[in-house]
């Protein structure tokens, strides 16, 4: 079956990466004589109203009976949080409108997780290839507090990731760095920063019909892969694949400790901390009535007491 591709454009994504592979695909498919259309993002949220347009007009679910000629398929160029934004785009549309995503921006964890080159234009390639979407699990959360509700492809946090993510997003360093592919550093920079500002905070946490409460919680995430930070492999085991969510809860320790504990973590071996705690299921609720950051794959929902409760949802992907 041919396919069309519908090219969801973020230009800015990595400090001007994603203009620069977008230029590159968009000559190979012109020279393979490839069907597309291109759809630029100019504003904050205009992939929202680009793939929402698409989803009523043009987009269609996948099947393997569809009687058709031509497939519309959608790719999404750019960053995590531009594939955050797009995949919320098509929450109250049907789950099985497929997307593809080539990676451009500065973390690209969902690359990672999900098994996607991290080098665009093998991504590329990979979607070319693939003749069927495959299945991955991505999280569900809604949050009573603020009565939202939402999709996360990578992780959600709550406590020193979410301080991270904000400091990291609001740095000056990460737009100079991104400019020399090096916009990981940008979250070394704002850990160093936020290790030393962020304080223990209480939360209760909800899992296998028990709670199980934290006085001193410091960093909480829960993850339906194993990286975050751009590329930090904070649950080794999760899998994009099972209908099963990681979370991860580190105490509130003294420096020396955490540093260790960092150690720890960029070898695979922080399960041997017990400051380190895990859980898996698939489903959490987690509470806290402390003010804190909370972000959605790198996107940051605010400052505040949270409610929010997890679980999963299969959705596909092209690649």
């Amino acid at each position: 079956m041919k396919k069309h591709y519908y090219l969801v454009i973020n230009e800015n994504a990595g400090g001007g990466t994603g203009g620069k592979v977008a230029e590159k695909i968009i000559k190979q498919m012109h020279t393979a004589h490839i069907e597309y259309t291109t759809f630029y993002t100019d504003h904050a949220g205009h992939e929202r109203e680009i793939v929402q347009t698409l989803a009523q007009n043009t987009l269609i679910p996948w099947s393997n009976d569809l009687e058709i000629s031509t497939f519309p398929l959608l790719v999404v160029l750019g960053g995590d949080g531009t594939l955050h934004s797009v995949t919320n785009a098509l929450l109250s549309f049907d789950s099985k409108i497929p997307i593809g995503y080539i990676p451009c921006g500065s973390g690209n964890d969902f690359a990672r997780g999900a098994g996607i080159a991290k080098q665009a234009e093998k991504a590329f390639f990979q979607l070319l290839k693939a003749e069927t979407p495959q299945e991955i699990q991505i999280i569900t959360y809604a949050e009573s507090i603020q009565d939202e509700v939402g999709l996360a492809v990578n992780n959600i946090g709550i406590g020193l990731d979410a301080a991270i993510v904000n400091a990291a997003n609001t740095s000056a360093s990460k737009s100079a760095l991104n400019k020399f592919n090096m916009g990981s550093l940008s979250y070394i920079f704002s850990i160093l920063k936020v290790l030393f500002t962020q304080k223990g905070f209480p939360i209760l946490v909800e899992v296998n019909g028990k709670n199980v409460e934290f006085d001193r919680a410091f960093l909480c995430t829960v993850t339906k892969h194993p990286y975050f930070g751009g590329g930090v492999p904070i649950a080794p085991m999760a899998d994009p694949r099972k209908p099963v969510l990681d979370f991860v809860l580190v105490e509130r320790i003294n420096m020396f400790k955490i540093f260790w504990l960092i150690l720890l973590l960029l070898r695979k071996k922080q399960m041997h901390s017990k400051y380190f705690h895990h859980f898996q299921s698939s489903k959490f609720r987690i509470v806290s009535t402390f003010p804190e950051y909370v972000h959605a794959d790198g996107e940051i929902l605010g400052e505040r007491s949270t409610d929010i409760s997890f679980g999963t949802e299969t959705r596909l992907f092209w690649f």
